[in-house]
């Protein structure tokens, strides 16, 4: 086993405002077991040495009431840019540690664990950029205007998860390129910035304990797992 302390930092996008969930909070700071969502997956990187520090990208309107909420020697908090990918950038850009590689996870799934997230950091080191997912159960159909076209093994699909993961060199490298030559399309993910730049990315098994909260359903659920 390698010595993975202090080597890795991670990045929690928590800047989006949760439209589909409805109310006046953003989606992170709604209760769920009593605690607000985004203090699980937060206080899991935290309490692993592995981490050494921690950058929360927040809305602008909001970054006063994370401060006074939630304190810990080894986070930062920053303003979350207009697109996700960009609170990702300024979230890397604010980490001051000697970590070579950052993780970047988003708080909406709480459930994260440190098998998984150790997983992904002996990929990091044996392989390279990373990110969790997990197999398609389902039939997979690719369909136009109401009607299947065609089939897809599902074998060979997967569902992308976080964390996402890569050299903190390399995606300030990226970053680089793009305010250079701006992108034709707006990444939902940093694998999709990685692949664009024909960067290999490795797939780290996840679970459905590790699904993204996104709808009020979805409380209900996970409600039952903070118990």
């Amino acid at each position: 086993m390698q010595n993975l302390k202090g080597r890795f930092a991670a990045v929690l996008p928590a800047g989006g405002l949760g439209k589909r969930m409805g109310g006046n909070i953003p989606k992170q700071l709604m209760l769920l077991g009593g605690k607000p969502v985004y203090r699980y997956s937060l206080e899991t990187f935290l309490e692993m040495e592995e981490i050494a520090e921690v950058v929360m990208a927040v809305p602008a309107d909001w970054k006063d009431h994370f401060k006074k909420e939630f304190s810990h020697p080894k986070l930062k908090i920053v303003v979350g840019g207009a697109e996700r990918w960009q609170s990702v950038e300024n979230g890397v850009n604010a980490l001051t540690s000697n970590a070579e590689y950052v993780l970047v996870h988003d708080v909406a799934r709480p459930f994260i664990s440190k098998e998984i997230i150790l997983d992904v950091c002996e990929t990091l080191i044996n392989k390279g950029s990373c990110l969790v997912a997990k197999p398609a159960v389902d039939t997979i159909k690719i369909a136009k205007d109401g009607r299947v076209e065609t089939t897809i093994d599902r074998n060979t699909v997967w569902m992308a998860q976080t964390p996402q993961a890569a050299s903190i060199a390399l995606l300030k490298k990226l970053y680089g390129r793009i305010a250079a030559e701006p992108l034709n399309f707006t990444p939902t993910d940093e694998a999709s910035i990685l692949e664009y730049f024909g960067e290999s990315v490795y797939i780290v098994k996840g679970n459905a304990l590790n699904d993204k909260l996104t709808t009020p359903e979805d409380f209900e659920i996970f409600a039952s797992r903070a118990r």
